[in-house]
């Protein structure tokens, strides 16, 4: 629905002859006019439920005309399946693909929060197409860029299909390239990255009240009524753009200063002298001037909120289990604090990112440690999550560590008796392995920067966004490519990341860079692991 209000408002729809706009729950719809337009994803499951729809009216004699528009595309699966349910015949069916939307002056997104699943885990590859023609789209308007890079699977697919329609559409005009690199980097390089809370102010909005295709909404716990406001956060909110990148602890001082220049400025008004000035003043600064102390509020409202949801949800001890995990230490504890995280029935994503996080700078939990807290956690929670522990691990998101290789060389060469090596085994998973391929990427790429480097006010390292414990891997990865102009001198951090890296390179750049940030969906921590829970 977020989605639609971008690309065209209810207004406009209605101005164009819509009637009624409902959301999509599965339950019949008794009235509205005899025409329907079901705007959905190529689901198997919702175009089963439009199906019975359809057959729902006809059993009643009421006479339709439906269309179906699947978004990003039309499906066989989708198209199969109304023929099986009898009602294919009464269904215009067609699709419509956004592209790139525009959620700020530098972030595009496809608004696919299902692609993940669909990919990583179903390994359905239906919209690598999308992603592909996205960027080829995206291409057609500003040039097409000489260098590409690719790290892991799908992002190989992703570049072998935009070669594939570029074939097929032929050659495309000739314009100036704006942009001179591409780098496509899988979910599963860095699955660390979004486990770990954010600590900017735009992150923390984003962990606590959610913003979905740019809007947030603020209920009463901001507006200090019964009152909901959704407000479109982007670079053209003055004091939004100003703080959304500060790191947390700044941003009330911030907030502070800004309130009282905003008093300053109005108070200018009285020392207006003609009519002329009083004029100028209304007409050119006063109605910006309101804009911005409504915006003031409502940040100062929001960040008071956070602090509030901070306090009651033990956040500082979850933030310092986060770090010592992020520096492999304090193993032993951590787990401690884990497990009393599930027994106290603390918000279930609170626990289950940790544990994600744990098992991704262990190369997996020990198995003893694996069985303990996922037991605990079922029965904590449910033991309706079995399913997506599997899913977890089928992702390798939550996985037990392998047997030693080492012991079962030995038995191999008669060093060890087989009763010797379970006893070794059973030693082994008792101990933490934290030699993984984790902590070899931290110190190759030099993840983990001194705390006393790093300031969080005037920040000028990309861990700021951590508060110094952690430097996101993606973005230590497109910082080392950039500067080297492809993967020459990576060898041996490309290794140790999981699928092909591939690179095209056409053109050498000038060192002046502004990135900007396409995907196929926003997401945060809860919205990873949200996305492969089965309900």
């Amino acid at each position: 629905m977020r989605l639609l209000d971008r690309i065209a408002g209810a207004s406009l729809l209605k101005q164009h002859g819509v009637d009624k706009i409902f959301k999509f729950e599965g339950k019949p719809i008794r009235h509205g006019n005899d025409q329907r337009l079901y705007l959905v994803r190529p689901d198997i499951e919702t175009v089963k439920q439009i199906a019975e729809h359809i057959a729902a009216d006809k059993t009643a004699g009421k006479e339709r005309v439906y269309r179906i528009i699947l978004v990003p595309r039309k499906t066989f699966l989708c198209e199969n399946l109304l023929e099986q349910e009898g009602v294919h015949g009464y269904v215009t069916l067609d699709q419509y693909c956004p592209n790139f939307l525009p959620l700020d002056s530098d972030l595009l997104s496809l608004e696919m929060p299902g692609f993940f699943r669909s990919f990583f885990l179903d390994g359905d590859q239906t919209y690598v197409h999308t992603v592909a023609d996205a960027l080829i789209n995206l291409q057609s308007v500003f040039g097409t860029i000489p260098n590409v890079y690719a790290i892991g699977n799908c992002s190989k697919m992703v570049y072998d299909m935009m070669e594939t329609l570029r074939e097929d559409r032929g050659a495309p005009a000739a314009l100036k390239n704006e942009i001179g690199h591409l780098v496509l980097i899988d979910r599963d390089v860095d699955y660390i990255t979004p486990l770990c809370s954010q600590l900017t102010y735009e992150g923390l909005l984003d962990e606590i009240f959610g913003i979905n295709s740019g809007y947030c909404d603020f209920g009463p716990e901001v507006m200090g009524k019964d009152q909901t406001i959704r407000l479109l956060l982007t670079c053209q909110d003055e004091v939004f753009d100003d703080i959304r990148n500060r790191h947390f602890s700044g941003v009330f001082n911030f907030l502070s200063t800004k309130a009282k220049e905003l008093a300053s400025d109005y108070e200018k008004r009285k020392n207006l002298a003609t009519v002329g000035e009083m004029k100028d003043f209304v007409a050119n600064k006063l109605k910006a001037l309101k804009a911005q102390h409504k915006s003031l509020a409502l940040h100062i409202g929001a960040s008071e909120h956070i602090i509030n949801v901070k306090a009651k949800t033990d956040f500082e001890e979850h933030l310092r289990t986060e770090h010592s995990l992020l520096d492999t230490s304090q193993i032993k504890e951590n787990i401690a604090y884990i497990e009393e995280a599930i027994n106290r029935q603390y918000p279930l994503m609170q626990s289950l990112r940790l544990l994600c996080l744990m098992s991704q700078v262990l190369n997996g939990l020990p198995k003893n440690d694996y069985e303990g807290l996922t037991t605990q956690f079922l029965q904590s929670h449910g033991f309706e999550h079995m399913l997506t522990f599997l899913n977890l691990k089928k992702l390798g998101l939550l996985t037990e560590q392998e047997p030693s290789k080492t012991v079962d060389s030995m038995i191999k060469t008669g060093k060890m008796t087989a009763a010797g090596a379970k006893v070794a085994t059973t030693v082994a998973s008792a101990i933490p392995r934290t030699t993984s391929n984790y902590s070899q990427v931290c110190r190759k790429l030099n993840l983990i920067p001194k705390i006393e480097e790093v300031d969080l006010k005037n920040a000028t390292d990309m861990s700021y966004v951590f508060s110094g414990a952690f430097t996101p891997i993606t973005c230590r990865l497109v910082e080392k490519i950039l500067a080297k102009e492809g993967f020459d001198g990576l060898d041996d951090v490309m290794k140790l990341l999981p699928g092909p890296k591939f690179c095209n390179i056409k053109a050498k750049s000038v060192k002046d860079y502004r990135f900007i940030i396409a995907t196929t969906a926003i997401i945060t921590g809860t919205r990873l692991l949200e996305g492969v829970m089965e309900s």
